[in-house]
């Protein structure tokens, strides 16, 4: 019997993946997590609802021949994924690719290139951020296939309706590199959802109609994701859509660096500190496994409140490793104090992460928070899109002098399934709206949320198709792209830059903005930069609008593309109006219109080249417009 067509989500995680799967018809039910079958010891696959999201390379002689062998791929060697290549990695570090997915954001490296795992010697093999996030991506391809494709090829994973998870913060080219790989991983069509609305639409699905009676007209959702690697910020509205209610996306902060990732790592520098102080130092690589063994600790005390210490082992130095290990014990008290404490202070609402002074040389790598303050960080985001949501336009009554006043707050992420810390965030919140004489913010009931993100991803496959509400919210960011002006050269004077909007804050998938101004000038047959610009807070700039202050946008990589010259003299200036397109799938594409009718298209895709980042090349003359 064929599979009924299913809509499926697909949480692609810093430190976990997920897929969850529903009946695109169905009008009840919750969607259902798939087991990922995974190798979890040298040739032992066991199925589980998570798959960590880390990738091992071992040496040619470090496992046995068939150690690595998966149910679909019995020959299957080098490479390992999920809950075997994190044990192995603690044991290896060099060895072991982690967080591909804030390197896939990183603009300072090149997404392409074999860069992971970082600072590792040469004699290691190297894979780009890219083709570890394709890797995880088809290893839940391979999975869904075993499960459900064997014997009918149209229940295959890429025969779905399939809706991939993004943070909200990411930008254009972090979404298109994320499109990307899910096509290397044998997935030609996928929809983007930013984490927090499949966070919100997995809780209106867990409701039912009940989730209308919990918000009204007015309210302001605040989206807290906190997982293993990063925290993101989101506000979602509540509205009247003549008389019925209604959610839209109104801001979103950035990408932040910072997560249950460091708090394992706090957890161990203190415990460190603590043996140090009885005579006990423990080198590198005990400190790594400290670092498991604080976060095995962390989440036993935190599902047990009653609990008053849990115990760790450390491996011991030498050949007598049983005998030699160390011992020591992690504290509730030692608990709250790091991470309660430490991670989510109370403080201001006025304060703002604290920026340390950067070193002239630092090593390669993420850019990491330099504040661990989750609350900090709270608090500049509320302040900072107070100012931007203004004027009449304003989805919701903006309440509040020094801030957005959230009325409810729904928590994501693995770090939040600990009450202490989530408890915190609402004392601190609360302080927050009581000094400005508001309420304090309602808790949303939240499902699993290891597991929310991907079930909410199989939920909005099915508002796609007509079933149920849709929040809406378009492009997180407002983009731009530079042009450059016609003026005499002066010494010591670059060339100004304008910065033109090319699409507004909030615009929606499937639309086209045509920029109004004046023609510009495309150079053709010849390589060239676009410089491309974004910004998450200027809500009032409509397509074709300038702005002449760079310092209030953030640069993107620029995009470096020849444009076919035809039968024009390479380096000819065709007059030319742009126009911007949002594609169905959450991308970004730019169109430059000759006068005649000829469209040169330039997606937001970067290619490596040498020197540089390289865009898709443009559609030549005649090229068809965006559908």
């Amino acid at each position: 019997m064929a599979m009924t067509p299913r809509a499926v989500g697909i949480d692609l995680g810093t430190t976990n993946s997920a897929l969850a799967h529903r009946a695109l018809g169905a009008e009840s039910g919750a969607a259902e997590v798939l087991p990922i079958p995974q190798l979890v010891h040298a040739g032992e696959v066991e199925a589980r609802p998570l798959l960590p999201s880390f990738l091992y390379l071992p040496h040619e002689a470090e496992l046995p021949s068939g150690a690595t062998a998966l149910p679909w791929d019995p020959g299957a060697e080098g490479a390992v994924v999920g809950v075997l290549a994190r044990s192995l990695g603690a044991q290896t570090p060099i060895r072991l690719v982690a967080s591909a997915k804030s390197w896939l954001s990183h603009a300072g490296v090149d997404r392409r290139a074999p860069v992971l795992p970082a600072g590792a010697p040469p004699e290691v093999p190297h894979v780009s951020p890219l083709d570890a996030s394709a890797r995880y991506l088809a290893h839940l391809r391979a999975a869904w296939d075993e499960a459900f494709a064997r014997e009918d090829p149209d229940a295959a994973l890429a025969r779905q309706q399939v809706t991939l998870t993004v943070p909200a913060s990411f930008d254009a080219v972090a979404r298109e590199l994320t499109v990307e790989a899910a096509r290397a991983a044998g997935l030609p069509a996928v929809t983007l959802l930013e984490e927090p609305q499949a966070a919100l639409y997995a809780w209106v699905e867990a409701m039912g109609d009940a989730w209308r009676g919990e918000v009204k007209p007015g309210d302001l959702v605040l989206v807290v994701d906190v997982g293993g690697g990063t925290t993101d910020l989101s506000l979602i509205a509540v509205v009247d859509r003549v008389g019925d209610l209604g959610l839209e996306r109104v801001a979103v902060g950035d990408h932040i660096l910072l997560g249950g990732d460091n708090m394992d790592l706090a957890l161990a520098y203190a415990l460190a500190d603590k043996l140090a102080r009885e005579g006990r130092k423990l080198d590198r690589w005990q400190l790594v496994a400290l670092t498991h063994g604080a976060r095995e600790a962390k989440e036993r005390l935190f599902a047990d409140p009653a609990l008053a210490e849990a115990p760790i082992a450390i491996p011991g130095r030498g050949s007598s490793l049983v005998g030699g290990a160390l011992r020591t014990s992690l504290s509730q008290a030692e608990l709250t104090g790091v991470l309660v404490d430490g991670f989510f202070p109370k403080v201001a609402v006025t304060s703002a992460p604290v920026a340390a002074r950067r070193t002239g040389l630092t090593t390669l790598g993420l850019p990491y928070a330099s504040d661990p303050a989750v609350t900090r960080h709270l608090a500049a985001f509320l302040t900072r899109h107070r100012a931007g949501l203004k004027g009449d336009a304003a989805p919701v009554p903006l309440a509040g002098e020094a801030f957005l006043h959230p009325t409810a707050i729904l928590f994501n992420g693995g770090v939040t399934k600990a009450r202490p810390l989530t408890e915190r965030i609402v004392d601190v919140v609360g302080s927050w709206l009581a000094a400005e004489g508001a309420a304090a913010p309602k808790v949303l009931p939240a499902a699993d949320p290891d597991l929310a993100v991907a079930r909410g991803a199989a939920a909005y496959g099915r508002v796609r198709a007509g079933h149920g509400i849709r929040i809406r919210g378009g492009t997180a960011r407002a983009y731009y792209v530079g042009v450059e002006a016609s003026m005499p050269a002066v010494p010591g004077l670059p060339t100004p830059v304008r910065a033109v909007c090319l699409a507004p804050m909030g615009m929606e998938e499937g639309t086209t903005a045509d920029l109004p101004n004046e023609e510009v000038g495309l150079v053709v047959g010849e390589p060239v930069d676009f410089r491309l610009f974004a910004s998450s807070n200027r809500r009032e700039d409509r397509a074709g609008d300038v702005v002449e202050d760079e310092e209030a946008l953030a640069e993107l990589p620029p995009v470096t593309a020849t444009v076919p010259a035809g039968a024009r003299p390479a380096g000819e200036v065709v007059p030319v109006k742009l126009r911007a397109h949002v594609t169905e799938i959450g991308t970004l594409e730019l169109e430059c219109v000759g006068r005649e009718g000829s469209a040169y298209r330039l997606e937001w895709n970067l290619r490596h080249a040498p020197g540089g980042a390289e865009a898709a090349d443009a559609g030549g003359p005649g090229a068809a417009p965006p559908a």
